[in-house]
């Protein structure tokens, strides 16, 4: 998918007069289901005035099974072709895919910094027992994520260590996870 010259030119003026002055930048939101990755992208995505890439978002909307594997996978590689373009502009892109494992992770940092663009990687964690009480709470899986899938990904997952977080930049919003209200499972307003 290609954006025309003329709505490329529409878009530099727009991101002219919309970027915040930081430059182009991707942030990465990490974690397992229930961590909390939506609730922060779109905290990030309304404070920072960033474009939300969420293959799970875009999957609802095309009444397609959150569990094909491969048509996520053709809608992951759409959204960072998109995700590239704006970066190119000059905005800033918010990824919320997951990232599970460290080489996704690299790549699209890689990738990003290679267009020039600041890459900072939010993770979220919790304990197995808390995310799975998260998402029975939510209830929007259909079929319910079961225990022993929630399980089998937690053992699957590779959580960044300090070494791959310090190949990050400094978030432009730091302050953000220290408004979470577990209670209220949200960010609260400034």
């Amino acid at each position: 998918m290609s954006i025309s010259s003329g709505k490329v030119e529409q878009l530099k003026v727009f991101a002219s007069k919309e970027k915040s002055g930081t430059g182009p930048r991707l942030i990465i939101v990490c974690g397992l289901p229930g961590s909390g990755k939506t609730t922060l992208a779109k905290a990030l995505e309304s404070r920072l005035r960033a474009v939300r890439f969420s293959p799970d978002d875009w999957m609802k909307t095309l009444s397609v099974d959150l569990y094909d594997e491969e048509r996520r996978g053709k809608i992951e590689s759409l959204q960072w072709k998109l995700g590239q373009q704006l970066l190119v502009l000059g905005l800033t892109v918010i990824i919320e895919w997951g990232t599970w494992g460290r080489s996704e992770r690299d790549t699209l940092r890689l990738e990003a910094r290679a267009l020039g663009a600041a890459v900072e990687l939010h993770y979220l964690t919790a304990s197995e027992r808390e995310l799975f009480d998260r998402i029975q709470r939510r209830g929007v899986e259909n079929p319910p994520i079961g225990k022993e899938e929630l399980s089998a990904w937690f053992k699957l997952f590779q959580a960044p260590t300090p070494e791959e977080i310090a190949l990050f930049d400094e978030p432009l919003v730091a302050d953000i996870a220290s408004r979470w209200d577990p209670a209220g499972n949200e960010y609260s307003q400034e």
